[in-house]
């Protein structure tokens, strides 16, 4: 593959990076690099090892993330301004991508939060606690 062909995915990541929260589709990132849909998909595929739409929910799921660390926005909130249009569809794939609902996500956040202000030793695994106590 040559270095044109990089340039020309490399931009369509960038589009999906900038507009995650909007309502694209296959055919607007091919568009972007230049490509047809088929061989855009094949050849993001082949250099990213996942396909533009899982690229895109990946980057929808690590920017709700981020969101969902801070109490200033609902759940629903977060899971429009993401880009999903089902907070149904949004929990789900955020459960199993991230391994915790979206509220228990938030929660456990808040947690880690607490005790990194509160009680950061907490924070801290036992073993390193051995090494370093003797």
């Amino acid at each position: 593959m040559n270095s044109d062909i990089y340039k020309k995915l490399y931009r369509a990541k960038e589009f999906i990076d900038d507009c995650y929260d909007l309502k694209i589709d296959l055919a607007q990132m091919a568009k972007q690099a230049c490509l047809s849909e088929f061989h855009f998909l094949r050849l993001f595929h082949k250099v990213y090892n996942k396909t533009p739409h899982k690229y895109l929910i990946q980057r929808r799921l690590d920017k709700a993330r981020e969101l969902l660390k801070t109490d200033s926005l609902s759940i629903t909130e977060v899971c429009f301004d993401v880009g999903f249009e089902s907070l149904g569809s949004f929990s789900s794939l955020f459960a199993k991508q991230v391994g915790a609902t979206p509220s228990e996500f938030r929660r456990e956040s808040a947690r880690k939060m607490f005790l990194s202000v509160f009680h950061p030793e907490k924070l801290v695994p036992g073993c390193f606690m051995l090494i370093y106590s003797r």
